[in-house]
């Protein structure tokens, strides 16, 4: 038992900890990290022998959710849920500026390279053996998690009974360029529903944008706020409640102290550095671009692409547009976390010899039921590429919906989940 290992019981579930001492590199196992998981199960079932449903998280880089989920009420009817804290992320052998500090720029971008999907899956596979042997288990995967899934599909399928997907059935084989080339349009229709539903807020945007060109704003915690990261608030576009979070963030951007000056507010700094991860979730800016890589370097391909669409110019016409999911290689200025590892993140999009994320020939021979969600207007997982990854994969059923963002499983999860795993065991 891990010295820090604990159980808790709490209304509707019971959580225990997990920890596993696993290698960083699985080809030269010598050195190990540590990964954690919750595993949750329902009371009155605690003491029963129950089929495993690990969830991955999306991302990359962000840990598991903590319960209560509103999906894990279903699939505690008849699951243990195990709730996997991937590589580098919360309890496991965490990722940060910090903990990697004192290694040089190719030493951290050396070590950060065992934390993609791939090897995510490999720390899965070790889990399920320790904890049931050769028997299979099931997965749902939430947007990056998806990535997960086909990963574990390609390269350990006899460890799967069944798959489910929100959000996040990935393209097998398009590049990052062609990604960005497909999701920036969607940004841009993102931002124009937000200005319909806020016309007030093209002004006000505009106004934020100006003074933060005219002034050094620094952030409550450090580093700066620059218009291009202020400009990344747009990540919440494609999410459910994301306008409403923005609109509401932008009024409130300006005081007038009792002098009569008019300076920016410390409440909207301090809210809006909460309503950015890029500091506490470096793996997130280091290795998004990568997970789009079976070999070739990305070479900050968001940012080339970005310059295909005029648009997003800082003297373009029009509203100013806010930004996506994209990441950038000014952030390794202005995030303060972020700073220390510029070196290796420039290494990391320089690295051409990234190992294959899929494999498509034997995702062409699949067996094990997925049954996968797919938002029609999702504004980060291009939807065409999931219909065309599904038309590759044999036994992979879609459930193409406009009811939902991207954040649909937070939003409804325990009907989604329902009627994925309807739609996986051929009730629906």
């Amino acid at each position: 038992m891990h010295a820090d290992a604990q159980t808790n019981h709490v209304p509707g579930f019971v959580a225990s900890d997990r920890f596993f001492e696993l290698p960083l590199d699985y080809a030269n196992p010598d050195r190990t990290i540590q990964v954690y998981a919750r595993e949750v199960v329902a009371p009155d079932k605690a003491g029963k022998r129950l089929p495993y449903l690990v969830f991955f998280q999306g991302g990359p880089g962000f840990g598991s959710p903590r319960p209560p989920l509103g999906w894990i009420s279903r699939a505690l009817q008849e699951f243990r849920v195990l709730l996997l804290d991937q590589r580098g992320t919360a309890r496991s052998t965490p990722v940060t500026a910090q903990t990697l500090a004192g290694l040089a720029d190719a030493e951290q971008a050396e070590y950060l390279a065992h934390f993609r999907a791939d090897n995510i899956v490999r720390d899965a596979e070790a889990i399920r053996r320790q904890l049931i042997g050769d028997a299979p288990w099931s997965i749902l995967g939430q947007s990056y998690g998806g990535w997960c899934a086909l990963n574990y599909l390609s390269f350990a399928p006899e460890g799967l009974e069944e798959v489910f997907i929100t959000g996040g059935v990935p393209p097998l084989a398009r590049s990052a360029d062609e990604i960005y080339r497909a999701t920036y349009p969607r940004v841009i229709a993102k931002n124009r529903q937000y200005y319909q539903r806020y016309p007030g807020d093209i002004e006000r945007v505009r106004d934020i944008v100006r003074h933060l060109e005219q002034h050094e704003v620094i952030m409550p915690s450090g580093g700066r706020l620059s218009a291009d990261r202020f400009r990344q608030l747009g990540m919440s576009f494609g999410m459910s409640d994301g306008f409403e979070a923005i609109h509401y963030l932008v009024e409130e951007a300006f005081v007038t102290t009792v002098r009569g000056a008019r300076v920016m507010n410390h409440n909207f700094l301090v809210h809006l550095e909460q309503a950015q991860a890029f500091d506490t979730n470096p793996i997130y800016t280091l290795l998004h671009e990568p997970i789009y890589s079976s070999g070739p370097a990305t070479r900050w391909s968001a940012e080339r692409i970005r310059a295909e669409f005029p648009q997003f110019a800082a003297d373009a016409d029009g509203p100013v547009l806010f930004t996506g999911e994209m990441v950038y290689p000014w952030m390794l200025d202005v995030y303060a976390q972020l700073v220390p590892l510029k070196g290796a993140a420039g290494l990391l999009a320089a690295k051409n010899d990234w190992p294959p994320m899929f494999d498509p020939a034997r995702l062409a021979r699949n067996r094990v039921p997925i049954a996968a969600a797919v938002y029609f207007d999702d504004m980060y997982v291009h939807r065409e590429f999931s219909e065309e990854t599904a038309r590759a994969v044999p036994n992979l059923k879609t459930w193409i919906t406009n009811e939902y963002e991207h954040n649909g499983l937070r939003a409804d999860g325990a009907r989604i989940l329902e009627r994925l795993m309807g739609m996986a065991r051929g009730s629906i």
